[in-house]
């Protein structure tokens, strides 16, 4: 067993975000693994979308036509599965969505391998997968091993790894198999988009976040606006979302969104409890106002202040 089988994602006509992620965190994996990084793609429209996943670190793309023009679970399943009696690699990623969660065990069943779900971190240690994934609420990080398995199944976690930018030199080849010709599991109805907050805390390059320092729900246009004048994008921590006082999709953290394109990150009122480092401890730069000294925040801040995070509202505020 060797080398990397990734399980692309695609909706409507075009390459999901995950496809690429699953691709950098298989370059990243590809000297220890000393195999290939292979991409499949399979659907209805495979051989059109397979260029987009020609991304430098990628050795093969392979597609599998599917006879149903929308996503099923049932032949999607199949395609990988037979892909994997064929090649034998040492790890299978899908991505942790709805599509790649309705595969990614049965793959793993079927093919006797490992599994570990939501995957934030992979690495090899002496030949072995070890996968980071939280748990107990997002308040720990776990290490999941897979002793005596040849092969692992990991669905990895969507903007927490980083895409690889340019053209790559991959071969691109039809699979033959009869998953063109099995009937449709499904029935697809319609698709209905999710409601949108407005906000996209993976794609955001600034982000000004706000905690429970803020003490108040009805502080929270104000910061708002702050954050609209410097051109933020408004995040928070994990207790202001459970609280209500502002959509999870500002949500930054373990259980929220990670900062991944990120450049400069201001902490109002945030403690930095470990899940809301996940989000965002990777920022180049990162400003930190909290009255707590002793604060997590400040061990990850390039620059800190342990001014009233009021007190520093309103100094900005009296600048613009």
């Amino acid at each position: 067993m060797s080398g990397i089988l990734i399980v692309a994602e695609h909706l409507r006509g075009a390459i999901a975000d995950i496809s690429g992620e699953m691709i950098g965190a298989a370059v990243a994996l590809k000297a220890q693994f000393g195999g290939p990084v292979r991409v499949l793609i399979v659907g209805h429209d495979a051989e059109q979308l397979a260029p987009s996943l020609n991304l430098p670190g990628v050795d093969e793309i392979f597609t599998v036509r599917s006879g149903n023009p929308h996503f099923d679970a049932s032949i999607a399943e199949e395609a990988v599965v037979q892909a994997a009696l064929q090649f034998h690699p040492a790890l299978i990623l899908t991505g942790h969505s709805s599509a790649g969660m309705s595969v990614a065990p049965g793959i793993a069943v079927r093919l006797g391998s490992g599994f570990a779900a939501d995957v934030l971190a992979v690495e090899v240690n002496n030949g072995l997968v070890k996968a980071t994934r939280s748990g107990y609420g997002a308040k720990v990080n776990i290490h999941v091993e897979f002793p005596g398995k040849s092969v692992v199944v990991l669905t990895l976690r969507g903007a927490t790894f980083n895409a690889p930018d340019g053209q790559g030199n991959a071969t691109i080849t039809a699979l033959s198999g009869e998953v063109d010709k099995m009937a449709p599991g499904y029935e697809h109805l319609e698709f209905i988009e999710p409601p949108s907050a407005g906000v996209d805390i993976a794609k955001a390059e600034f982000i000004m976040s706000v905690g429970r320092g803020i003490q108040d729900e009805k502080n929270i246009p104000r910061f708002a606006e702050l954050a609209e004048k410097l051109g933020a994008t408004l995040g928070c921590s994990r207790p202001i979302a459970d609280s209500g006082w502002l959509h999870k999709a500002h949500q930054v953290g373990l259980t929220g969104k990670v900062a991944a394109n990120c450049k400069l990150y201001v902490a109002l009122g945030i403690s930095g409890a470990v899940q809301h480092l996940h989000g965002m401890k990777h920022v180049e730069t990162i400003i930190a106002v909290n009255t707590d000294a002793h604060a997590p925040i400040f061990n990850v801040a390039t620059y800190g202040s342990t001014l009233d995070v009021f007190e520093f509202t309103e100094a900005i505020e009296s600048m613009l």
